[in-house]
């Protein structure tokens, strides 16, 4: 993940805190509120040093949690408070089961009085009884509504061998019935048979018929050309929706919404309708084709405004085309199936074109999805909304293809779509998911080695209290929404599943602490959903990411991530023998410069033209010398490299480290990139990807993280070691990874 906060995102909701000014708290109480709420108050930085957190910063981020941090009186009240929680409820907001076990469910009723407990599966008709069992917990007198009430609890054994799915708990009482979700997942993932596959930015991939950038229609045509070459999957960014009004945010991974995709992937051509266009209008719509398909050509930047732009007019005409009776049927069965989410969805995009792209900054009696002021502008704008919900339609249609497209062809796997960490703060997810997103702190990460000075994402976390209290569903959606037309979904910053760095509003990037989640509650509803889509996962557990939770992972049939380049330990390059099997691996990631860029050290010199490192660039490049120069030794061992190639190397890195430059003209570094990606296929991975970017000799990164404007990210089309753009057509002219012997296998 690698997205710093954009200019004038920031909301408008600070608020001066006490606690700013100079203060001391009695640290023990405020440490114990913060353990109650999963608030670290240290942690282990990537260098392995431990790290207090300021009581400022806890300070803020309880409040954002909705504790009282105030002073000590507040902050011993909202202990208790936190403690009494579950005690104020009758049964959990939401209960996790993995079938292989049985497990216990708590339940609090008044002492002494009886509860009987059932459970309704998901087919809305079988019910089975749940059985009681010990629980010698002793009775809790809280304070409900100003009276004192002692509270007993009861346990019931949830058995193993549960059918997988969503189910409900039921508990008549005193009070009455109350209920609860269970979600009953399997123990583990199968594993996927050992398979390779291409990963590349799909907007930068594009074919003599895109509109000047990638589309789903590409995303099949590589599908089919990597099949014919044995390749089992193509792993994708995130195709999430990033805004219908420009200028767009170039960013994949800070979408305004993860329920729903971007209408510029759409191909134009393959739209439902388009085939019966009128000879005028189909003109009309070639000509805006024929002026962004130009853009394929030219040596600059991507151009998502002129290509949205053009897109949308398009779309606009054909959208207003007839549908056949079958058309109707498939557009309303999807209306129903997406429902309310898709509505607001497509609400807050008519209304942005309306009234701005940020929902903060329009009047305040249309900030609440569910005002009566919001539904009389979307009445009036109904022609906007129902277009918005059609573009919806019509890219379910097309991932729809490309998947099967990708079966077809031959693939195991096919499409692994890209899970984003979380969503713009201003975008549409925030907007109509308010009670649910946190708006005073927002998710990055500590300095480590993608940026020293730690980084800031601009999005608003999950509200650990009230997504449990949705029971997951809306995380539930998000995952269902990916994985409908995948094979797999890798997960972006994995981590953000068990604990998430969280910078208050007003704090620098390094400012801020780790916030648990939970963790069992999210892996087990995406192992869930995952099996009943028969994807695969992989989890991007890169960075300070503790063994425990890689193991958890595995344990749950989850694939983790290995980078050629971090394969390091304590400085000393990782014997090949002592890699792990169970992950996707790469050489580079979209997070570095492309291969031959990084051996020269590119990303060193832009990280200080653009003042993100924190050390001297000549400490920077020296450590890349022996870096690379373990390397050189090692493919040296498994005769990939000649003593003479390796020495040309290191005579080229060690001018670099003394003198800042090199001559790297003279320098194979092509051959080092085939000797470092058939050095992987020697120890293959379960699975292994190929770069695009590396197979066609990319030599510019696609993204510098902690930069916004400061580089252009995610706007780099696909071009070869010369700087000329490269198109899928021109891909049958470049040596395929299997007979680079990239790849350990054509089978």
């Amino acid at each position: 993940m690698d997205q710093q906060r954009p200019a004038g995102s920031a909301r408008s909701t600070v608020v001066t805190m006490p606690w700013r000014l100079p203060f001391r708290l009695m640290s023990a109480d405020l440490h114990a509120l913060a353990e109650a709420y999963g608030v670290a108050t240290g942690y282990w930085d990537q260098s392995g040093q431990w790290r207090e957190v300021a009581d400022s910063v806890l300070c803020q981020v309880l409040t954002a949690l909705g504790a009282d941090p105030r002073d000590e009186d507040s902050v011993r009240r909202s202990l208790r408070h936190r403690r009494e929680a579950d005690w104020r409820r009758v049964l959990p907001p939401v209960f996790i089961h993995r079938a292989d076990r049985e497990s216990t469910i708590w339940v609090h009723v008044p002492h002494g009085s009886s509860v009987a407990m059932g459970l309704l599966l998901e087919d809305g008709e079988t019910v089975l009884p749940l059985v009681q069992t010990d629980d010698w917990t002793a009775p809790k007198e809280i304070t409900i509504a100003g009276a004192p009430t002692t509270i007993g609890q009861a346990s019931f054994i949830i058995p193993a061998g549960l059918p997988l799915g969503w189910h409900t708990v039921r508990a008549t009482t005193v009070s009455g019935r109350h209920e609860c979700p269970l979600v009953v997942s399997p123990p583990r993932l199968s594993e996927p048979a050992p398979g390779w596959g291409y990963q590349t930015q799909l907007y930068a991939t594009r074919s003599l018929g895109s509109w000047g950038i990638g589309d789903l229609e590409d995303l099949a045509s590589l599908s089919r050309l990597a099949a014919g070459q044995s390749a089992d999957f193509v792993l994708v960014n995130p195709l999430f929706a990033g805004g219908v009004v420009t200028p767009l945010e170039p960013s994949p991974y800070l979408p305004t919404t993860r329920r729903f995709f971007d209408p510029i992937y759409l191909r134009v051509e393959d739209i439902t309708g388009y085939g019966t266009l009128s000879v005028q209008d189909r003109s009309r719509i070639e000509a805006l084709g024929a002026e962004v398909r130009a853009l394929n050509h030219t040596d600059g930047l991507l151009d998502r405004d002129r290509v949205w732009s053009a897109k949308r007019a398009a779309l606009a005409q054909l959208a207003r085309l007839p549908l056949t009776a079958a058309q109707q049927e498939s557009f309303s069965a999807f209306l129903e199936r997406e429902g309310l989410a898709l509505t607001e969805y497509a609400q807050w995009c008519a209304f942005t074109e309306e009234l701005g792209p940020y929902w903060p900054d329009w009047p305040e009696i249309y900030q609440d999805p569910a005002s009566p002021q919001c539904q009389l502008l979307a009445a009036e704008l109904a022609s906007h909304v129902d277009f918005h919900r059609w573009c919806q339609w019509q890219l379910d249609l097309q991932l729809a293809h490309a998947q099967q497209t990708s079966r077809e062809a031959g693939m195991e796997i096919g499409v692994v779509h890209d899970l984003a960490v979380g969503v713009h703060g201003q975008g549409a997810d925030s907007w109509r998911l308010q009670h649910l997103l946190l708006s005073d702190v927002t998710v990055g990460a500590p300095p480590d080695v993608y940026n020293q000075q730690g980084q800031n994402w601009a999005q608003p976390p999950w509200w650990p209290d009230a997504l449990a209290e949705q029971g997951f569903r809306p995380w539930r959606d998000i995952l269902r929404t990916v994985l409908r037309h995948a094979g797999g979904i890798r997960i972006d910053h994995v981590l953000g599943l068990f604990r998430q760095w969280w910078v208050p509003e007003g704090n620098s990037a390094d400012q801020g602490t780790y916030v648990s989640m939970d963790h069992e509650a999210l892996v087990s509803i995406l192992v869930l959903e995952a099996h009943r889509a028969g994807a695969v996962v992989i989890g991007e557990d890169l960075g300070t990411v503790e063994d425990w939770i890689s193991a958890g992972l595995a344990e749950r049939g989850i694939l983790g991530t290995g980078i050629l380049w971090f394969k390091t330990v304590a400085g000393q390059v990782q014997d090949p023998d002592q890699w792990r099997f169970e992950e996707l691996a790469s050489v580079g990631v979209h997070d570095l410069p492309p291969t031959e860029a990084f051996i020269r050290g590119d990303h060193i010199r832009l990280r200080a033209e653009l003042g993100v490192l924190a050390r001297p660039p000549e400490d920077e490049f020296s450590d890349h010398r022996q870096e690379l120069g373990q390397w050189a030794q090692l493919l040296q061992q498994w005769q990939l490299v000649s003593p003479e190639l390796a020495a040309t190397l290191i005579a080229a890195l060690e001018e670099q480290a003394s003198t800042g430059s090199a001559g790297w003209e003279d320098v194979p570094t092509e051959a080092f990139l085939d000797a470092l990606q058939r050095l992987l296929a020697r120890k293959p991975p379960r699975l292994l990807a190929v770069s695009l970017t590396d197979l066609v000799g990319e030599q510019v990164p696609q993204n510098q993280p902690g930069t916004h404007r400061e580089y252009p990210n995610w706007c780099v089309p696909l071009t070869d070691r010369t700087g000329a753009p490269v198109l899928l057509e021109d891909l049958a002219d470049i040596a395929d990874p299997v007979s680079r012997g990239w790849v350990a296998t054509a089978g």
